[in-house]
């Protein structure tokens, strides 16, 4: 249990409920996330007052989800620093990226498509979820701009296997290894 990073928790379960595990959890050092059915005020601030770092209602967002672990993760000093895909490491504290151990520029847009995609390896994203994540709700450009830059990672990286098109959706990073 030691090396466990984060612990997703649900309150309502068999025998001891979720919030009896905290005592536990936390002498282990792992940060939990409850997540639960029980949606009233008094179950989310005892389980918010007693230490969770989130708590979040079913049903919910895988997508959310995944950011919510990113942040607690990130908050924690849990977070991977480092993610590789193949030959390609990106180094999330350095903000580089290299390919067989040489540096391969980036715009800022390029590296922070490529920092979404690889975080949530085979999650399928639309054109809008990305352009909402990476660009930002205020970007007012067309979706063809994420066509543009996926181009511009497959061709710099080549990734042109390792960034899927989903035919009428979006894109997904595989990675076999």
């Amino acid at each position: 249990m030691e090396d466990s990073a984060l612990a997703l928790v649900d309150v309502m379960l068999p025998g001891k409920d979720g919030f009896a595990l905290m005592e536990d959890l936390q002498k282990a050092r792992i940060p939990v996330i409850y997540l639960t059915a029980k949606s009233d005020v008094l179950s989310k601030v005892h389980g918010l007052k007693n230490g969770a770092e989130d708590y979040i209602v079913k049903p919910f967002e895988i997508l959310e989800l995944l950011v919510r672990m990113e942040k607690v993760l990130e908050r924690t000093g849990r977070g991977r620093t480092r993610l590789q895909i193949r030959d390609v490491i990106i180094d999330l504290k350095k903000h580089r990226v290299t390919k067989n151990g040489q540096d391969v520029p980036l715009k800022p847009m390029e590296y922070d498509l490529l920092v979404t995609l690889a975080q949530s390896r085979n999650v399928a994203f639309s054109r809008e979820e990305l352009l909402n994540r990476v660009w930002g709700t205020d970007f007012m450009g067309e979706t063809r701009t994420v066509d543009v830059h996926v181009g511009q990672l497959r061709r710099k990286l080549d990734f042109h296997d390792v960034i899927r098109t989903i035919p009428k959706m979006g894109y997904r990073l595989e990675d076999a290894d």
